[in-house]
């Protein structure tokens, strides 16, 4: 029985070893450009929302959502999120799909955490993805407002919206006259 708890410590210890070595050697891509394997994917998203699950502490937004709120968290969208996350004259531009993983472009796929997990991710940040941590450059208050203007992304007033800059533009309606044609 000892030998057999031996061979399965030795053969952990050199598992371990190996993938030490392959790391350290180079033989692991981590080029943003291509796809990570599926076993990679799976387990740093899974890392990450476990990580995200065990240290956000759960806690109500203290940023009462008011017209005034989700402009305050607009124009700080503005400035410092909407170069990744996209805006609503354009949502799926090509610099989020820039990385790996891909930055979530809020005005096509709404944001669906928890405000708290929110709250935490903007504070703290998500290394090696791009996200960086705001809790030096924002105050509490000003992450607070943009979780609030995240939370409710998909029914902003006016005021919020105008901040966000022009919105899309709705395609005109062909005009029935002949040989008139409308300027692209």
């Amino acid at each position: 029985m000892k030998n057999f708890i031996l061979g399965i410590v030795f053969t952990i210890i050199v598992l371990c070893v190996g993938a030490y070595l392959i790391a350290e050697k180079g033989y692991i891509s981590f080029q943003a450009d291509q796809r990570p394997s599926h076993i990679e994917a799976k387990l740093a998203m899974g890392a990450v929302d476990a990580s995200t699950d065990r240290h956000a502490t759960e806690q109500k937004n203290p940023v009462p959502v008011t017209e005034e709120n989700l402009v305050a968290g607009a124009k700080v969208y503005l400035d410092h999120c909407a170069g990744c996350h996209g805006v609503p004259s354009n949502p799926d531009g090509p610099f989020p799909k820039s990385f790996y993983p891909p930055v979530p472009e809020f005005f096509t796929d709404a944001p669906d955490m928890p405000d708290y997990q929110n709250f935490y991710i903007i504070e703290h940040g998500i290394r090696w993805t791009g996200m960086p941590s705001w809790d030096h450059t924002l105050s509490e208050q000003q992450v607070w407002q943009t979780v609030a203007f995240l939370s409710n992304i998909e029914k902003l007033p006016p005021a919020a919206m105008q901040v966000l800059g022009p919105q899309p533009a709705v395609p005109p309606t062909p005009s029935p006259s002949k040989g008139m044609h409308m300027p692209m």
